[in-house]
C-alpha cells in the first residue's frame, strides 16, 4: 500500500475537507486522515503511481504539495540535511561575500551551481578563491546577524530525535557556518568544507578533502552503516544539484523548494509546506510534534 500526502502551507486555510475529499476521489482512494486540520491530510491508495497530469496540475494551482510515499516504514531513523537555503534560509557564501564586498560575482557561480550548470568543486574553489584575505570577524558578523533558521527547522529536528532518529547536517559549505547552525537547531553532528585560515584570514583555499555531492552519497551510507540500519530508513533532504545522489540513495528523499534540475529528479518534493512537511510525510500528526 502506498499513502497519498496533502500538505499545504502552515496557515491552516489552504486544505479544507472538501478538496482533500476531491483529490481521494480522483486517485481511488481510501478514507482521509487529517494529521493538522486545514494543513495536512493523507489517504491510502494501491499502487505507487505518481498523480495524474490532471490531479498534478490541480495540486500546484491550489497551493498543495500532493506525493506518494510508502505505507511501510513512514518513521525514518536518520535526518540527513542540507544546510544553504534548506536548514538556513540563506546561502552562507553569498552572505559572506556579500559582507566582504564581493557579493554579486559568487552568488553568480552559486546559483549557476546549485542549478547543476557548473562543476561543484571547481565553482567552489572559484568562490573561495574570492574571499582571500576576508576576516574571521567578518564570518562572526555573518552567522550572528544574516544567518536564520528555515520555518519549521527546530520542530523537524527536535521531533525526529525525540522519536529516536539521529540528525547530522551535512553541507557543501563551510565548518564555520555548519557548527554554528548545528548548535542553533540541535543536530547531533554536522560535515562541511574546511576554510584555510592564516593570520586571522582567509587564504582563499580549502583545507583536506571537498565535500561535494559524492561525499554527501558517501556520508549517508557511512552513517547508516554505523547506527545499524539501511538506506530505506534515511530521510535525506536538500534543494542543490549537489543533493541529487543523497536524496536518490534515501528511502525518503525531499527536494526542499528546489531548483527545477533537483525537482525533476526526486520522487518527493515539498514546495508550498514548510520544513515540518518532513514529519506529515513521515505520518506525524501536529499534535506530536516536539517544539
Amino acid at each position: 500500500m502506498f499513502v497519498v500526502s496533502l500538505i499545504a502551507p502552515p496557515s491552516g486555510e489552504g486544505l479544507d475537507p472538501g478538496l482533500a475529499e476531491a483529490f481521494r476521489g480522483a486517485m481511488g482512494g481510501g478514507d482521509v486522515l487529517w494529521l493538522a486540520p486545514g494543513e495536512a491530510a493523507e489517504f491510502q491508495v494501491a499502487g505507487g503511481d505518481a498523480p495524474g497530469p490532471e490531479v498534478a496540475a490541480e495540486a500546484r494551482a491550489r497551493g498543495v504539495d500532493l506525493n506518494v510515499v510508502p505505507a511501510a516504514n513512514r518513521r525514518k531513523k536518520l535526518l540527513l540535511a542540507d544546510m544553504d537555503s534548506t536548514m538556513i534560509e540563506q546561502e552562507c557564501v553569498d552572505e559572506l561575500a556579500d559582507a566582504a564586498g564581493v557579493g554579486p560575482g559568487v552568488a553568480e557561480i552559486t546559483e549557476r551551481a546549485m542549478n547543476g550548470e557548473l562543476d561543484f568543486e571547481r565553482a567552489l574553489a572559484e568562490r573561495v578563491a574570492l574571499l582571500r584575505g576576508v576576516p574571521l570577524e567578518t564570518i562572526d558578523h555573518v552567522i550572528g546577524e544574516r544567518i536564520s533558521a528555515a520555518p519549521g527547522a527546530e520542530i523537524l529536528v527536535s521531533t525526529m530525535k525525540a522519536n529516536g532518529a539521529r540528525a547530522a547536517l551535512v553541507s557543501g559549505g563551510f565548518t564555520v557556518f555548519a557548527r554554528a547552525v548545528s548548535e542553533l537547531l540541535g543536530f547531533q553532528e554536522a560535515r562541511a568544507n574546511v576554510l584555510g585560515v592564516e593570520n586571522g584570514r582567509l587564504t582563499g583555499k580549502l583545507e583536506g578533502t571537498v565535500l561535494g555531492p559524492g561525499a554527501k552519497v558517501e556520508a549517508l551510507d557511512g552513517m547508516a552503516t554505523r547506527l545499524g540500519i539501511g538506506a530505506e530508513d534515511v530521510l535525506a533532504v536538500g534543494d542543490g544539484a549537489n543533493d541529487i545522489g543523497m536524496i536518490e540513495r534515501a528511502g525518503l528523499g525531499v527536494a526542499m523548494r528546489a531548483k527545477p534540475v533537483v525537482a525533476e529528479r526526486a520522487r518527493v518534493a515539498v514546495n508550498h509546506g514548510d520544513l515540518t512537511a518532513l514529519l506529515f510525510l513521515q505520518g506525524y500528526h501536529r499534535r506530536e510534534f516536539v517544539d
